[in-house]
């Protein structure tokens, strides 16, 4: 041992002893076994060095004293064969669904599937269209806003109007926006919708307002439209006339009515219930002579649309269809609005 490392020994073997004698243990009888240090002073201090790093210095070289192997000095062989297979492992492995689709067995079962789904909607089309021809249906809607205009014009001052004939192109007749005559549902539809909301505000002015009361309202108006159509077709079955309209056309001309009853109720909520009066009488003769003229054209014979006499029992019958049909108008206006004017 260095003599410069002596001060340190001795104080280590010093203080030792000095905490043997506060114990009350005997300095004889206690061995103390210490590790030799070999201290080398350098430049930034002491190191320390154990003697097993001298027994084991035979070991140094590329093992060493190391506890665990160090990997990351590799080889760049086991490199490049690690990235290789990392590499081509999933091209060589594949996706799951590269097998399956590959299945003749899955193809066919894929194809299957699709024949039978294209079959369910080809056959959910055709029943739908016999039930609800959708395709009919964008015909009625076919409208624009001049179109609105002048057939709400017409449904309250029809006096002045001279041609009623609808308009056809190649056995087929044009688009509302093209045909003032033309019957359409979006009038009738949106009437409906109003009349409900307008309902309901004047049920709120008298305080009888509530959801339920509202749904009764409409419910009502729609059991009542359905209702007079029904009785048309009936009507119509029974007097044998072979007319082109259609359910939808006499839907669209028994609809135009909620205009005149949307009039009625919103004058008398403004001025009272004698402008209701006034209103619903100018809007119930004018929807009678507007389906007075429309269906006669419908109904009646040639001869009758032309102005000549109506002769005949089966003419006749329709001509009193016709006036009973437009009679109705002003009868179902004056039934569902009378009791929502105060």
């Amino acid at each position: 041992m260095n003599d410069s490392n002596f001060p340190l020994c001795s104080l280590l073997t010093y203080s030792k002893k000095l905490h043997l004698s506060t114990l009350g243990l005997p300095e004889a009888t206690t061995t103390i076994k210490l590790v030799q240090m070999d201290y080398t002073a350098t430049q930034s201090g002491f190191r320390q060095q154990p003697n097993m790093r001298q027994r084991n210095s035979s070991m140094d070289g590329s093992e060493g004293s190391q506890l665990f192997e160090d990997t990351s000095r590799a080889a760049p062989g086991t490199q490049a064969g690690y990235s290789s297979n990392q590499q081509a492992g999933p091209q060589a492995a594949g996706f799951p669904g590269q097998s399956i689709l590959s299945d003749p067995m899955s193809n066919l079962a894929m194809a299957y599937g699709s024949s039978l789904a294209s079959q369910g909607r080809e056959m959910v089309d055709k029943n739908l269209d016999r039930f609800l021809p959708i395709s009919k249906l964008k015909y009625y809607f076919a409208v624009d806003t001049v179109y609105v205009g002048k057939k709400l014009g017409l449904l309250v001052f029809p006096y002045m109007h001279e041609n009623w004939e609808v308009s056809y192109q190649q056995d087929t007749p044009v688009a509302p926006r093209f045909d003032v005559n033309a019957p359409d549902l979006y009038i009738p539809s949106m009437s409906f919708i109003t009349y409900v909301l307008v309902a309901g505000l004047a049920l709120g002015t008298q305080n009888k307002f509530s959801p339920e009361l509202l749904g009764v309202q409409a419910s009502s108006a729609l059991v009542w439209l359905i209702m007079e159509v029904l009785a048309v077709l009936l009507s119509l079955y029974l007097v044998t006339v072979n007319t082109d309209l259609t359910t939808i056309d006499l839907l669209a001309f028994s609809g135009y009515k909620y205009v005149g009853m949307i009039i009625g109720v919103v004058a008398g909520l403004m001025f009272g219930r004698p402008a209701y009066y006034l209103s619903l009488l100018w809007c119930c003769a004018a929807i009678f002579v507007f389906m007075i003229r429309t269906l006669r054209l419908k109904l009646l014979s040639e001869a009758a649309a032309e102005g000549r006499l109506v002769r005949g029992t089966r003419n006749q019958l329709r001509m009193y269809l016709t006036m009973s049909i437009a009679a109705a108008q002003p009868i179902f206006m004056y039934w569902l609005t009378y009791h929502l004017v105060r």
